[in-house]
């Protein structure tokens, strides 16, 4: 009984006496600040280093945001992404030297719109798909120009953010089917991907010049869900038939621009100067206005008709997409 408590008690004194190194938290910290993460820092690459120092630097991060914050600035815009992989953003320059300040799209990705580009071809209706295709498009116009009357700036936001999802849901099948196949797509993934890229463009632009109302942008959700997954199963029943559908959805934006200059031109709506986005991305000059700019976009919105017919064309002879070169780089 004796030598029981005997053993006790020295198990209990052992205990008091490694419990405060190996379970207190506060030497647990200790250890881990001081001894294992400025030690293997002396040893690792660069990638480690920078995560090492992450967490390292918490006091001297919380200065740096206690600094700015005193300043009244955004601790959030001066801090630094740290990559552990190693990758630094790419630093791209005009031709000129400067340097370039959009990261959504790089100075090989712009371009000059064609502006001679014939705007009144239409491609008149004699197939049953054709017509079903033509009043479609004509169906969805009129509740269109009723919500947004004369708002042409916000009206063709509202359109862009339709008119960017054909491009990408064809793509994204044509992409697919060319997986399932194992076979090229002629280059129409692409062709379709810059088509669905450009319109994104067009709305990015806009975005400048107009400010949606809480409840456009609410249609947007509604509009887009109905829309996509629409067109997804109408590209699957009929890539003729959806291609079409695009044609002439292109031609009534065709239409909708021309009435946006006649606005511009009659003084109903301010010529402002032109964004620098689009500047940029049309490579506009300096001085160049709103007026420019929807020149510029209907141009693009006249190409994507063509694409868009061409393609319709394509299926309707029987042959498919990758049969006929796509027109990469057809703005």
């Amino acid at each position: 009984m004796m030598m029981s408590r005997g053993y006790t008690r020295l198990a209990s004194s052992m205990f008091t006496m490694v419990s405060p190194r190996f379970f207190s938290t506060a030497a647990t910290r200790g250890v881990l600040s001081n001894d294992m993460v400025k030690a293997p820092a002396v040893g690792l690459g660069v990638r480690c280093r920078s995560s090492m120092a992450a967490i390292g630097g918490g006091d001297k991060e919380q200065e740096k945001k206690q600094a700015v914050g005193g300043r009244g600035g955004s601790a959030k815009d001066d801090k630094e992404i740290v990559s552990y992989w190693g990758l630094d953003p790419t630093k791209v320059s005009k031709e000129d030297g400067s340097p370039w300040k959009w990261t959504c799209f790089r100075p090989w990705d712009t371009y000059r719109a064609d502006l001679s580009i014939d705007l009144k071809k239409h491609h008149a209706p004699v197939t049953v798909l054709d017509k079903m295709a033509y009043w479609t498009v004509k169906s969805l116009r009129w509740p269109t120009d009723l919500f947004f009357q004369r708002r042409y700036g916000c009206g063709a936001m509202m359109l862009e953010t339709v008119a960017a999802v054909p491009g990408m849901v064809g793509g994204m099948l044509l992409h697919c089917k060319s997986l399932r196949r194992f076979e090229h797509s002629g280059g129409w993934i692409k062709a379709l991907l810059e088509e669905a890229e450009n319109e994104r463009m067009h709305l990015m632009t806009f975005m400048e010049v107009s400010d949606p109302r809480w409840y456009e942008r609410a249609l947007v959700f509604s509009v887009q869900g109905v829309f996509f997954n629409a067109y997804f199963l109408g590209y699957i029943i009929s890539p003729k038939f959806a291609h079409r559908v695009v044609g002439y959805l292109e031609e009534e934006a065709i239409h909708s621009y021309t009435e946006f200059l006649k606005e511009l031109d009659n003084g109903n709506i301010e010529n402002v100067p032109a964004p620098p986005i689009a500047i940029d991305y049309w490579r506009l000059s300096p001085n160049s206005t709103l007026r420019d700019v929807v020149l510029a976009v209907r141009a693009d919105e006249a190409h994507h008709r063509d694409v868009n017919h061409f393609a319709s064309d394509i299926h309707y002879q029987g042959r498919q997409l990758k049969e006929a070169p796509a027109p990469l780089g057809y703005h």
